[in-house]
């Protein structure tokens, strides 16, 4: 399937899941309604439904999505193994270890900011860290050793301060942030993390064509010109951009970012540069649809994007571990 053809149905499907995230809910709003709403014609209650509360939760679980599949898409390429995803570099962990500490110090009280801040300070942190360790020049298995070990250091400090929780309240507040949602953002939280993912987005624009030179080795890439290097730095800020301002949104959503890219990458010829773009559209369009079936769903107490994310993502993740050749090699 040529890209463009790809592209412009998975974007459309993607726009189609936002309309029916506006729509849908549990005060229905018919279609003129909506959209005279989303001009600014309607009445003031439909414009706040549509403007305050839907199309800001709807993006937040597009966007997010977006994020996670472009980042696992590009490690994918980078390492050249279908099992990696922003959590294998330990951005993830580190990014939810930010946020869990402005939960426990109780700074998420003090300032709307402060708890994506500082969820966006932890993955950061854990891409100098990574700089500092060589991800220029280590090779595909030295830098998924050093996430592994950095993603379970973060696990633990997460864990101990989930541990040394001062009240029932702060632990509550810790274990539903971690769970994932998208409930209640609004376009603060939206305006705040977007320049991060749109610098994110360009700096892994900028390793697409070395990613394809990439997968026919390392060699033979230097030799038509791609600086590995560079490549890889590109790459791993750019994942990490990426993650952390997906998860200052919605908080630990797992195993998008290895699903999506597997399920477009038959359709671009196994091509990594080319896998980018429509892995990120399938991401999005994923998360979000998860999100507005989780809305409408018929529970008491509505199910967390993540704890669904991973109920649908990990016999997938399974799926793919055990039925891809390419592992390990």
């Amino acid at each position: 399937m040529k890209p463009l053809t790809l592209n412009t149905l998975l974007a459309g499907a993607g726009g189609a899941v936002l309309i029916l995230s506006v729509l849908a809910g549990t005060a229905p709003l018919s279609l003129p309604g909506t959209l005279t709403a989303l001009v600014g014609l309607g009445d003031d209650a439909a414009a706040v439904i549509v403007w305050e509360i839907r199309l800001p939760r709807a993006l937040a679980a597009f966007l997010t999505g977006a994020a996670l599949g472009a980042s696992g898409a590009a490690l994918q390429g980078l390492l050249r193994n279908p099992l990696a995803d922003p959590g294998v570099l330990g951005v993830s962990a580190s990014a939810s270890l930010g946020a869990v500490v402005a939960l426990y110090f109780g700074l998420a009280s003090l300032s709307a900011f402060a708890l994506p801040a500082l969820a966006l300070i932890g993955a950061l942190a854990a891409t100098a860290l990574l700089v500092v360790l060589g991800a220029g020049r280590l090779g595909p298995v030295g830098l998924i050793l050093t996430g592994v070990g950095l993603s379970s250091f973060a696990g633990a400090l997460t864990a101990l301060t989930i541990n040394l929780a001062p009240n029932p309240f702060a632990l509550s507040d810790l274990i539903t942030w971690m769970l994932g949602s998208v409930a209640n953002r609004s376009w603060t939280d939206l305006s705040f993390s977007a320049p991060f993912w749109i610098i994110g987005a360009v700096l892994v624009a900028l390793a697409r064509p070395g990613l394809r030179a990439l997968s026919l080795g390392e060699e033979t890439a230097a030799s038509l010109g791609a600086e590995i290097g560079r490549l890889r730095l590109y790459t791993v800020l750019g994942t990490a951009l990426l993650t952390g301002a997906a998860v200052a949104v919605a908080g630990v959503i797992g195993f998008v970012g290895i699903v999506a890219p597997h399920l477009v990458r038959p359709f671009v010829k196994h091509d990594p540069a080319r896998l980018i773009l429509p892995g990120a559209l399938l991401a999005g369009t994923i998360l979000a649809l998860a999100d507005l079936a989780l809305r409408l769903a018929p529970l008491d107490q509505e199910l967390r994007l993540g704890v669904a994310a991973a109920l649908i993502g990990a016999p997938a993740f399974i799926w793919v571990a055990a039925t891809s050749r390419s592992i390990g090699r």
